[in-house]
This record gives structure tokens, sequence and C-alpha cells, in this order.
């Protein structure tokens, strides 16, 4: 009976999103995505989708797998596969979420940039006077 409750105890235990750590593999997949969203500015949008899919990060790992054949013609085989089985962990969705907020912060802070810096000496001054 003992054995049957320590059994019943872990029986429908899920791993918890704050565990999850992607590997080396799926996080370099996983940025390049993020990349390209945030190249075509699409931060809020794509963050949008994924926070109302997120009960179906499962299926949607698994249609990737189906469809993998047809996938194969515009992407890599390897990158599909890696990418399914991130999708596959529980955790994923929290941390692309993060991933993409991080990045498009660090593109939003290297885009607004001082503009004094990236002017010549001669006009630099002038602005300055003239805002003085």
């Amino acid at each position: 009976m003992v054995m049957i409750k320590q059994w019943l105890a872990h029986a429908f235990a899920v791993e918890r999103p704050e565990d999850f750590s992607p590997s080396d593999e799926q996080q370099q997949i996983a940025d390049r995505i993020c990349q390209e969203i945030i190249r075509r500015d699409m931060v809020t949008l794509a963050i949008l989708s994924l926070e109302t899919c997120r009960p179906l990060n499962y299926i949607g790992s698994q249609a990737i797998h189906f469809f993998a054949p047809f996938l194969s013609i515009l992407v890599d085989r390897t990158a599909q596969k890696t990418f399914a089985e991130f999708l596959e962990q529980r955790g994923s969705i929290d941390w692309m979420c993060q991933r993409l907020e991080t990045l498009s912060t660090s593109h939003a802070n290297k885009q607004n940039a001082p503009v004094n810096e990236a002017l010549p000496p001669i006009i630099s001054e002038t602005m300055s006077e003239d805002h003085s």
C-alpha cells in the first residue's frame, strides 16, 4: 500500500516552468527567431500571440513534427526538430517572451543612442548652442 501511495504522489507531477533552461542549440534557434521578430517590429504581436497560445505549445510542437516534410523545403530539418523539442517543454513560452523583451530592449537602446555622439564635433557644438 505504501508503494502505491508513493507512486500516486508523483503520478501527475509536471515540470515547473521556472525550471526550464534551453540547450545551447535551442537557444541559438530561438534567438534567431526573436531577432527576426524584432527586425520586423512585431514584438508586441508576437508576445500577445505566445501568451494567448500558451496552452497549445505542445500541440504546436507536434504540428511542426507532422508538417516537417513540407517545412523542410523552407527551413533546415535539424532546426525544425530542435525548435519542436524546445516547444515541447512547459517553460519554453515564458522563456521566449522574456527573451523577446530582453532583446527588444537592448535593440531599442542601441537605436536610441545619444545623437551628439554620432554627429561631427562642429554640428554637435552648434546643436548644443541652439538648445541653450
